[in-house]
């Protein structure tokens, strides 16, 4: 044997016996490895996935943990807890949702849904626009009557010299309550709290947004007239070829007022109320996030029991004025059965027994 056959590595014999084991790889072999590969790879973005939805719920948990020991939670903290909470009921997938997102993931989404706020508010302010002027036509006869497609008539053109002065009696800011919060747009200096956030202009704009403008003029009474949802629900059902739209209240699952949805409606009717033809969060004094700020405070956030005594009453009396009442929870089966209807059943049927062994 030669030395450049000793260096080779191998004899000529066992160098065939390793080619004979190389088996030539089919087009449907390197399919099958690829394949399997892919496989591996979406098993690995399937526990990358579970492991952020994890460390997601791990970090949620440590917030609220942290949120109950910390001496420093604020004002501006808590409320925001609490609008987190209150959209979580408006929407119950948004926690899961977003912990299943990456971040870039997240604030797309979060992007599509402020667009979609932003669009209602829009119309939101196109429709009281035109609404509130014809109310207070309707209410107060102005001469001249209110347009209602110009707004530079609007706002506080009857003491604008003072507004303009900065006069103290005339600074119209979020530090005050404006009249139309108020029942009977009347203030009480020495009880401001009564007939506080009780005002028809008020419950006329909130049902207008979240109910329809129709049911906006039935705001009489304390909430005798008809369940506003379940008549939209009922004329949906019922109508085949006519489109009834779902209100608002429908699509997010309201049945009671809450305090930031009265909030948002008196934003909304404030500006309607103003001279300035485009939204804007600061109005000269007046700042539209610290008043919607101050009116959830207002029930959010009372100074005691007593406090939140009143304000509870004030939902319920808001609940009542928008949604009106029912009893559909009380007709138990029990209930029913002795009501005039299914007596009279029961009468019937015994009248029938009684003929049947009178002829026997």
């Amino acid at each position: 044997m030669s030395a450049s056959e000793n260096n080779s590595g191998s004899p000529p014999l066992a160098q065939e016996a390793l080619d004979s084991l190389h088996v030539p790889t089919s087009p449907q072999a390197r399919a099958k490895r690829q394949i399997a590969t892919l496989m591996e790879e979406v098993e690995l973005l399937k526990q990358d996935k579970v492991t952020k939805q994890r460390k997601a719920t791990y970090y949620v948990s440590q917030g609220r943990a942290i949120h109950s020991i910390s001496p420093e939670s604020t004002m501006e903290q808590d409320r925001i807890q609490r609008g987190y909470i209150e959209l979580a009921k408006a929407l119950p997938w948004i926690h899961d949702k977003l912990a299943s997102l990456d971040h870039e993931e997240s604030e797309d989404m979060l992007k599509k849904i402020r667009r979609g706020a932003d669009s209602a508010r829009g119309d939101d302010t196109g429709t009281l626009k035109e609404l509130v002027a014809l109310w207070l036509n309707i209410e107060f006869c102005p001469t001249p009557f209110i347009s209602a497609g110009d707004k530079h008539r609007r706002g506080f053109s009857s003491v604008r010299a003072g507004i303009q002065d900065r006069t103290t009696a005339f600074i119209v800011s979020k530090n005050s309550w404006p009249l139309f919060m108020y029942q009977n747009s009347v203030a009480d200096p020495a009880n401001l709290e009564c007939g506080l956030m009780r005002s028809k202009l008020l419950v006329m704009g909130f049902k207008a947004i979240f109910t329809s403008p129709s049911s906006a003029n039935e705001v009489d009474g304390d909430g005798e007239g008809a369940d506003i949802i379940e008549n939209n629900r009922h004329a949906r059902r019922q109508s085949d070829q006519t489109k009834v739209k779902t209100c608002v209240a429908s699509i997010i699952g309201m049945r009671k007022v809450t305090p930031r949805a009265i909030a948002y409606a008196a934003c909304q009717i404030r500006f309607a109320l103003s001279s300035i033809t485009s939204w804007r969060t600061i109005d000269g004094d007046f700042d539209y996030q610290m008043f919607w700020n101050n009116i959830v405070d207002f029930f959010e956030d009372p100074p005691g029991p007593a406090a939140r005594g009143r304000v509870n009453d004030t939902l319920k009396w808001w609940t009542r004025k928008v949604f009106g009442t029912n009893h559909r929870q009380d007709l138990t089966s029990e209930v029913v059965s002795r009501m005039s209807v299914s007596a009279l059943a029961s009468q019937r049927l015994a009248m029938e027994d009684a003929v049947f062994d009178s002829d026997s």
